[in-house]
């Protein structure tokens, strides 16, 4: 039975019904809680009422601060042996401080998605009007794979991204451990049948750049479409943090409404025939996807959106980057019964084949068990990480250090 101390620094609270994010963390804290690890989440920020409440999976939970020395005794309290960084960030802000307290503690970083892919393709997009020109070796990379250096493991949750860091930055197969969406699929469910539902749907927070884009590229080049075909169906549009820009788009005549928060997605998107998912950049896995196969609900998307989901010839839906195959593929799957009943059924053999969770569990505990036990010969096999430490010791330690000083001498 392991009852090892593992901290999770958090770059904010999980909030696993507004964001992606808060759902994939959520679910690395409950596996890593039914593996019986003693967990401490800390952050520096600000809770909101969407924050979850991880006093009931019997996680700690912890405030801590920024360019503060109390963060040191912090750890020197818990005295973890894994420490794991949520997002690249929080390894600058707080990895430093946490290998001075407690060098012999494993040290991850759960990346979420690569933040300087989706950024490089957001500029290229926003350049170009296309993804053509991706610009991956940015300042935004360096900092992202240096912190990704100098930690002992990074977990990854697209294979696209896994093979990218293999063929392109070149990491070792041994720093890096490959951990998707992690689905519960064995317990039975019943979902709505086709004639129980009605409308298509889309979901997303509006503070996530690529979410945004997609209920603008909805409402100008795909929803037109759509409705000149038929005026009775309706677009439902579902997401956290919606905005007066957002609330604009509300336009019941033209059956495209901003429905605002929803509080349970699966419950909300059970109720559609169809999610879209029209992403033009981005990067990682869609969290909406997943919560739309865990629902039996078909997905039409773009190549963008369905990266790093496999079995993409056999997808649920339909994957198409043109404005008029994604309008007519829509129209078609909405209204085949026969068809779409063929396509949903496929749902639950895609997320059994790459996603569920007991197929990640125990290779996860097994990998960072086995790597707590050779800890000092693997830094030394990927010794360019220590000495990436030590070249943020003389940028990031200095100036946080200089920001406590100052903040000392304000009070």
């Amino acid at each position: 039975m392991n009852n090892s101390q593992l901290l999770i620094i958090g770059h904010v609270w999980p909030e696993p019904n507004s964001t992606a994010a808060g759902s994939r963390m959520l679910q690395l804290i409950e596996l890593l809680v039914e593996e019986n690890f003693s967990v401490v989440f800390a952050s520096a920020a600000q809770k909101t009422p969407h924050s979850f409440d991880l006093t009931q999976l019997g996680v700690n939970e912890a405030s801590i601060q920024l360019n503060d020395h109390s963060f040191q005794e912090f750890v020197k309290d818990v005295a973890p042996s894994f420490v794991i960084y949520d997002r690249f960030l929080t390894e600058e802000q707080f990895g430093w401080r946490v290998r001075e307290a407690y060098p012999e503690s494993v040290q991850i970083l759960d990346t979420e998605d690569l933040h300087f892919l989706r950024k490089a393709r957001e500029k290229a997009f926003k350049k170009e009007g296309n993804l053509s020109q991706v610009n991956l070796y940015s300042l935004d990379a360096k900092r992202e794979i240096g912190a990704m250096m100098r930690c002992d493991l990074n977990l990854i949750i697209s294979s696209v991204e896994y093979k990218l860091l293999l063929n392109k930055f070149q990491f070792s197969e041994e720093q890096l451990f490959y951990l998707p969406f992690l689905v519960n699929i064995e317990n039975e469910k019943s979902n709505p049948s086709f004639n129980e539902r009605k409308n298509v749907v889309t979901i997303g927070n509006f503070l996530h750049a690529p979410n945004w884009d997609q209920v603008l590229y909805l409402k100008t080049s795909i929803w037109p479409l759509v409705r000149k075909k038929n005026k009775e169906i309706e677009l439902h549009i579902y997401g956290a943090y919606s905005s007066e820009k957002v609330q604009q788009l509300h336009q019941p005549k033209e059956g495209f409404l901003v429905k605002g928060r929803a509080k349970d997605a699966q419950k909300c998107i059970q109720n559609y025939r169809l999610l879209l998912a029209p992403l033009r950049f981005g990067a990682g896995l869609k969290g909406k996807i997943i919560d739309a196969f865990s629902t039996e609900t078909l997905v039409i998307t773009s190549s963008i959106g369905a990266e790093g989901m496999q079995n993409e010839s056999e997808w649920p839906g339909s994957i198409t980057d043109d404005p008029n195959e994604f309008a007519k593929h829509l129209l078609y799957l909405y209204s085949n019964e026969g068809e779409w009943d063929l396509a949903s059924k496929r749902t639950k053999k895609l997320l059994i084949e790459n996603f569920s969770k007991k197929n990640y569990a125990k290779s996860f505990v097994e990998r960072i068990s086995s790597l707590q036990s050779n800890l000092s010969e693997h830094r030394k096999r990927f010794f360019m990480g220590q000495v990436l430490q030590h070249q943020l010791v003389n940028a990031q330690k200095f100036m946080s250090l200089w920001i406590e000083a100052k903040t000392k001498m304000m009070k």
